[in-house]
């Protein structure tokens, strides 16, 4: 059964992926019951035929006989290398607990081994060994396209940057100047790497270190960008933030933030991953808001509409 899903699911995204030419995709989650895994299918950017595949097994609830869920992981892990052809060194597997605070970023191991991929044109570095997450996140695909449709001659900012893959899609569509902002120096160095991978080395593009609420009060007034991204985290807290950041919470106040360094003219693109979250529209009445959710979901998330919302937000004229 889950064999034939893995094929059906195969087939459903060949025509898809050949001509929109992915190397980089999702491709089962959880669709059956019995075996409750997200199954992402990376391809090398250097060796044609060659993949690597990521496992997270959802952590089966208490009721689920701990014996039973181990036999049952092993005989899926055994048929997704059959049906993929991958070998057991090439298939990388975690278990995805449900993330309170600092643990979605807390270090799984220290092999710094990367693997290097593409993805609309661009080459990316991604660990599958030290992190829950491999440095790409594969459903905002679509939307580090729109940032290189809208980058020409713009002023790009990236808060809460990660990898920084948005600012490589944004400088490859011409940005003037990009800005990139993370807590983490590992992310930070990172999101330069991935910039160098794809000659994007010159003074035009800057890497800050910093707290991005903290960040975003000391810019007002000092910076404008005509071009912002903003994915920020669900839920965070770290020892280097005074308080703890929830987005639900908070988002009035992050988006008002950041409006502040948008030019009249500018577009700021706001995601997150809270399948609960509600947009306060009342409290944002300044501004112009574009539900581009349904837009931004690529053809392998379309089974889980939910796994980000996204908007286009812009100022009020007149």
């Amino acid at each position: 059964m889950f064999a034939n899903r893995l094929t059906k699911n195969q087939k459903h995204l060949a025509k898809w992926r050949k001509r929109d030419k992915v190397s980089c995709y999702h491709l089962y989650d959880a669709d059956m019951p019995e075996y409750a895994l997200a199954v992402d299918v990376y391809e090398s950017a250097l060796q044609p035929g060659q993949c690597w595949v990521h496992v997270q097994e959802y952590e089966a609830p208490k009721r689920i006989d701990a014996l039973k869920a181990q036999q049952r992981l092993q005989e899926a892990v055994q048929v997704i290398q059959e049906e993929l052809g991958v070998t057991e060194s090439d298939l990388f597997l975690k278990v995805r607990r449900q993330q309170k605070g600092t643990a979605q970023y807390e270090k799984l191991a220290s092999e710094k081994t990367f693997y290097e991929v593409m993805e609309g044109g661009n080459r990316f570095w991604v660990n599958f060994s030290d992190y829950l997450d491999t440095g790409l996140f594969l459903d905002h695909r679509i939307t580090r396209g729109m940032l290189t449709e809208l980058a020409r001659g713009r002023r790009f900012l990236n808060l809460f940057a990660y990898t920084g893959s948005a600012t490589v899609y944004a400088a490859r569509g011409g940005a003037i100047t990009t800005t990139t902002v993370d807590m983490s120096h590992t992310y930070l160095d990172w999101a330069r790497r991935n910039m160098q991978l794809n000659g994007f080395v010159d003074t035009t593009h800057e890497y800050i270190q910093a707290n991005c609420i903290e960040w975003l009060q000391q810019a007002a007034g000092k910076h404008q960008f005509d071009l912002i991204f903003l994915d920020p985290p669900s839920f965070s807290s770290s020892k280097r933030m005074a308080s703890t950041f929830d987005v639900q919470r908070d988002h009035v106040m992050l988006l008002k933030a950041t409006m502040k360094l948008l030019t009249p003219d500018g577009v700021l693109i706001f995601s997150n991953n809270l399948r609960s979250f509600k947009m306060d529209l009342e409290a944002m009445m300044g501004f112009v808001f574009k539900d581009i959710s349904r837009a931004s979901l690529s053809r392998d998330f379309e089974r889980n509409p939910k796994i980000h919302r996204c908007w286009q937000i812009m100022h009020r004229h007149g």
